[in-house]
């Protein structure tokens, strides 16, 4: 069932990305949206690749925005083959989808530092810049209701 389910998620990923993308540029052409380059600062983050400033290789960025989407195929074709089938199941799908976009993109911080290099750093990396590094004496305030003993 897996070796199906591999190979099923890889053709469904594969077809799915090669159909929306010209939707995508479609969209794009109509509202004047320019390219989104996170896909590339993501991957050359995660595999150690230098990063170009400003506009990133459109290869690096499809290879990106490909390779996610038909590791993900594999996912959905694996939920599949589990009985996850139907409206909510691929409602729950989205929601897996959206947040490995977001997961990647925080754990390398590739959109925060795209935002800092055009606006300037957030209140986060403002205080993070006072004393760098992990500190253990540092953490969120205490929630109202506990006791400490």
């Amino acid at each position: 069932m897996m070796q199906r389910a591999l190979w099923q998620g890889l053709l469904s990923g594969a077809a799915g990305v090669t159909v929306m993308t010209p939707g995508e540029k479609l969209e794009q052409s109509l509202t004047n949206r320019p390219n989104f380059h996170v896909p590339a600062r993501v991957l050359q983050r995660l595999i150690g690749m230098r990063e170009h400033p400003g506009r990133q290789p459109l290869p690096v960025n499809w290879a990106m925005h490909f390779g996610q989407d038909v590791a993900l195929g594999v996912l959905r074709s694996v939920m599949a083959h589990a009985g996850l089938r139907g409206p909510w199941s691929s409602t729950k799908f989205t929601v897996i989808l959206l947040t490995n976009d977001q997961i990647l993109e925080n754990a390398t911080g590739a959109v925060a530092d795209a935002l800092a290099a055009r606006i300037g750093p957030g209140p986060g990396q403002r205080h993070a810049a006072i004393l760098p590094g992990r500190h253990s004496d540092v953490g969120s305030p205490p929630r109202a209701g506990t006791c400490s003993r």
